[in-house]
């Protein structure tokens, strides 16, 4: 038992301190005084909050449980909530230890959804200017927009946003899709498997061939291509070789 006057340790039941002489209070008077320490409390409820933050908490919640013990152990009995911090600790402990390796086992997936993901919204942006260029030839008598105008035209004529024209794998900039020269060439397109619009290096209002295709948005899988009968399909790598350009091929 601590002398409060002081400070010396006695000897568990003693009344008085044997330095200085002064009565000394119960222990249980001294536990009923003592308060509960705010960094066990803190160390607790970091660590419960690791659970649901992937272990963000973790380290703030070993820190605080750390200094609480230091704290209690040095307030001669006017700290306590060993047991708050002690629980705190090694539950932080605990998820520091399994969240790392959960986390290099997801990640690869997560990264998969997110490719994924990136692909789909490209697709539907190439359906979408799909789309707007048959609005656009149905309100002009079957006209395609000007070849060095087209971006700007469907934006005007057709209410396609400029966010349509961006693959979401690319870089922030400009239209990172192309129309198909051969496409612009012709009154009446003949081939429904003729490529009409493609994934392209960023350029606005770019009319071009394969020389401008690039599968890089995509980690060199492949690309999205829009047909000229409207479709929409991600074509392979591989594959791309198959595509055809021109009326007859």
């Amino acid at each position: 038992m601590y002398c409060q006057k002081c400070g010396d340790q006695n000897p568990d039941g003693s009344t008085r301190c044997f330095s200085c002489g002064v009565e000394l209070a119960s222990s249980v008077a001294q536990v009923a005084d003592a308060r509960t320490s705010g960094l066990a409390v803190a160390a607790l409820i970091l660590g419960i909050m690791a659970l649901f933050t992937c272990g963000i908490t973790a380290l703030p919640a070993i820190v605080c449980g750390i200094i609480a013990l230091v704290k209690i152990s040095g307030s001669r009995g006017l700290l306590k909530g060993t047991g708050m911090a002690v629980a705190g600790i090694v539950l932080s402990a605990m998820l520091a230890m399994v969240v790392p390796p959960v986390l290099a086992i997801l990640m690869p997936a997560l990264s998969k959804v997110k490719h994924v993901a990136q692909r789909v919204v490209c697709g539907a942006n190439l359906q979408g200017l799909s789309t707007a260029m048959i609005v656009y030839s149905d309100s002009y008598d079957g006209k395609l927009p000007t070849a060095n105008q087209w971006c700007d035209l469907l934006m005007q004529e057709a209410d396609v946003s400029e966010q349509s024209f961006q693959c979401p794998g690319a870089p922030q900039g400009a239209c990172t899709y192309a129309i198909n020269i051969n496409l612009m060439r012709l009154e009446d397109t003949t081939n429904p498997q003729m490529v009409a619009i493609f994934e392209s290096r960023p350029g606005w209002n770019q009319v071009g061939g394969r020389e401008l295709l690039t599968t890089e948005y995509h980690r060199g899988e492949g690309c999205n291509v829009a047909f000229a009968d409207g479709s929409v399909m991600f074509i392979r790598a591989e594959d791309l070789d198959t595509l055809q350009w021109t009326a007859d091929r």
